[in-house]
């Protein structure tokens, strides 16, 4: 009998990726290089709903507001008819599964079931506290560790 092995699952994980500078696109087109730069999104993908859903939230930052998940559902389904794209993702599953992918990536948080942005804070300074001061560095001092005991 073959034997099992057991799966290495990681402990977190990022995909980064270098795209052009940011330009003066649209809002959803920044948004969507967003969701590129940190492996949210894949190139060439057409279901991208993590980048409305996330544009969702952005939009009701300012305005300090908490939403559910059928709420959000709900606005990207209104904003995907706005500008005429495919309803491609929008199965209630769907969000809330998007919405955890966003908060495995500490861009956004819920409490009591209600997501926002995290703290509401502005978008660098989400990345520089909770991804590359936290997140990354966890992941790169391990990465480090294997190099050192391989020696």
């Amino acid at each position: 009998m073959p034997k099992t092995i057991s799966k290495d699952v990681p402990l977190a994980e990022i995909t980064l990726r270098r795209y052009e500078k940011p330009s003066s696109s649209s809002k959803r087109e920044l948004t969507r290089k967003l969701c590129l730069s940190v492996g949210l999104l894949q190139p060439g993908d057409s279901r991208d709903i993590v980048v409305d859903i996330l544009q969702v939230l952005l939009n009701n930052k300012n305005k300090k507001i908490l939403m559910n998940s059928e709420e959000i559902r709900d606005q990207v389904v209104a904003q995907r008819k706005k500008q005429r794209l495919a309803m491609k993702g929008v199965a209630s599953s769907n969000v809330r599964r998007q919405l955890k992918r966003l908060k495995d990536l500490y861009l956004i948080e819920n409490i009591k079931n209600q997501y926002r942005i995290t703290d509401f804070e502005d978008m660098h300074v989400i990345f520089n506290k909770h991804v590359k001061e936290f997140y990354m560095k966890n992941i790169l001092e391990r990465v480090e560790e294997y190099f050192k005991e391989i020696k």
